[in-house]
């Protein structure tokens, strides 16, 4: 097993410093790679070049008996796949037996989103009075307005701000910048956190840090902090929905295309690297569809 952490190790530091792949990333392929190595482990196999496909579809047995979802399945050769190929590319391997695994594709869920109704009720709930209430508030206005990850949300500095021409410079997946804009709710929010509320959480750090968003002992907000914030918000809205980040860009991205905004500038504005990512947005919802066949179809309303 030694060589295989060996190689898991140098596969670590490749994603790392010539992928630019974020944290969660890595860690997903580490786990999926040593869930494999313990598999090889049971079945007495110690060397990379004694995996053929025969052992990969043993594998695959071996994941669907444990009644593991099909996605995840899907995840874990994916990780895989991409670990041999880079073996390939060391040499290390004289094939990529993953590649001739042909899983069968599942589903593409609908993402979940919140109708323009229940968002507006969060606009309402922070006590704008305090720091916390108006940080929440602009954290509220800026995930919505621009559709930005939830880890992007939390690397946002001050300078990447540009309130002349209402942008954002966000650092988004392998380190990729791009520019969103914002709106006016989202630039007041964000103004007068910054004016206010900001300087005085930072008070209870002392910390010289350009980070935006401070938590409550004023130090850089984390991701599991920016959830605890979003699910107080729809408690003390009283509504029954649970709502974790994400929710929000999936929101941002169906209320844009329901309004009428072409699937490009959506890619665009999503940091999206292919345009099939962006597609799973183009479901409408049901009044909205009910709405077009009623405003387009010659008989669905007598005049």
């Amino acid at each position: 097993m030694d060589e295989l952490n060996k190689q898991l190790h140098e596969f670590r530091s490749y994603l790392q410093i010539e992928k630019n792949a974020s944290p969660y990333t890595i860690d997903f392929y580490i786990k999926d790679i040593e869930a494999f190595f313990q598999f090889l482990y049971i079945e007495g196999i110690t060397q990379l070049n004694e995996i053929d496909h025969q052992t990969v579809r043993l594998y695959l047995s071996y994941l669907y008996n444990e009644s593991l979802a099909r996605c995840s399945v899907s995840r874990k050769i994916s990780s895989l796949r991409s670990f041999y190929l880079y073996l390939e590319r060391e040499s290390i391997v004289c094939d990529n037996p993953f590649m001739q695994i042909v899983l069968p594709k599942d589903k593409h869920r609908i993402p979940n989103f919140l109708y323009e109704e229940e968002i507006e009720k969060l606009f309402f709930i922070s006590d704008l009075s305090t720091p916390l209430g108006q940080r929440n508030q602009a954290i509220l206005e800026i995930m919505y307005a621009t559709g930005i990850r939830v880890s992007e949300c939390t690397n946002l500095t001050l300078d990447a701000i540009d309130f002349d021409l209402q942008t954002i410079l966000v650092l988004g997946k392998g380190r990729k910048e791009r520019y969103v804009p914002f709106g006016s709710f989202a630039a007041k929010a964000l103004i007068d956190y910054i004016n206010v509320g900001r300087k005085q959480l930072l008070k209870k750090s002392n910390l010289k840090t350009e980070a935006l968003f401070l938590n409550a002992k004023g130090t850089p907000i984390t991701s599991r902090g920016i959830r605890l914030i979003l699910n107080k918000m729809v408690d003390e809205a009283a509504l029954t929905i649970k709502l974790h980040p994400h929710k929000l860009r999936h929101s941002f991205a169906t209320h844009m295309l329901n309004a009428g905004a072409d699937l490009r500038s959506v890619q665009e504005l999503l940091g999206h690297e292919h345009l099939s990512s962006t597609q799973i947005y183009t479901h409408v919802s049901k009044d909205r569809l009910r709405s077009i066949y009623m405003d387009s179809h010659p008989r669905a309303k007598r005049n």
